[in-house]
């Protein structure tokens, strides 16, 4: 579950967002290894036997489980749901983490809900019977986040886990905030959101008058801001982590 990257000096770990997997963040592995050691990491339920119970506790609990072999406090980079698990992880063991970068997440979801979401991905043509189908069916930058992180069978491309799995942990978020868990945060941290956010309304700079939070809109990006505006994403994480060193 826990991958290793490569690189040397302080520890950068990755979390993905939902639906993903640890070979998303591919593409940036090798410029974020100039400035530490990076470790990859998929989610429970991704690939693997989700938790007993499908809260956010549960996720960050397994995260915790699987870090053991990293003793030094961490930079924890996260997208979306990575990014969730990212700071509440950081306020559940604030001597493990040393920074956070979080991408297109915010605290509070409530009223909505992943129903209409969840029937429609059931209805998604498995398997794509090839990586072009994948790519032609979702468009070229999330069609990448797809082919990064499904499973890939005789067939064709399927789904890596259940479609009730994702919907219930996106339900969670439409039924709690999380701001307690932002607001117990001690580190600095960077929030980065795309001008066509998922997120609601302000949320992610209102976590940014936090003191010691970065807060950085990328015109033109979607969700998936690392991949759709990649060039602004790394100037952005590099002069963070940086600046860190200063």
């Amino acid at each position: 579950m826990l991958h290793d990257e490569g690189g040397t000096g302080r520890p950068i770990l990755l979390l993905h967002g939902l639906m993903g997997s640890a070979r998303t963040w591919g593409r940036h592995v090798g410029w974020l290894r100039g400035h530490g050691h990076v470790y990859t990491f998929d989610a429970a339920g991704h690939g693997r036997p989700a938790p007993a119970e499908l809260t956010t506790e549960a996720f960050v609990a397994d995260l915790a489980a699987h870090l053991d072999p990293i003793t030094e406090p961490l930079v924890v980079i996260g997208h979306s749901m990575g990014a969730l698990h990212a700071w509440c992880f950081a306020a559940a063991h604030p001597d493990r983490v040393a920074a956070l970068v979080l991408e297109d997440m915010a605290p509070d979801f409530r009223g909505r809900t992943a129903a209409d979401w969840a029937a429609m991905v059931s209805q998604w043509p498995q398997p794509f019977p090839s990586e072009d189908a994948v790519l032609d069916f979702f468009g070229l930058v999330a069609g990448r986040y797809f082919l990064d992180s499904f499973t890939r069978r005789d067939d064709g491309w399927y789904l890596h886990g259940d479609v009730a799995t994702f919907r219930d942990i996106s339900e969670e978020w439409g039924t709690r905030h999380f701001w307690d868990e932002w607001n117990a945060v001690r580190v600095p941290a960077l929030l980065i959101e795309g001008e066509f956010t998922i997120t609601p309304e302000g949320q992610m700079r209102r976590m940014a008058t936090r003191p010691g939070t970065e807060y950085a809109r990328v015109e033109g990006a979607g969700h998936l801001v690392h991949d759709d505006r990649p060039d602004d994403y790394r100037v952005l994480v590099e002069k963070f982590l940086t600046g860190l060193d200063r």
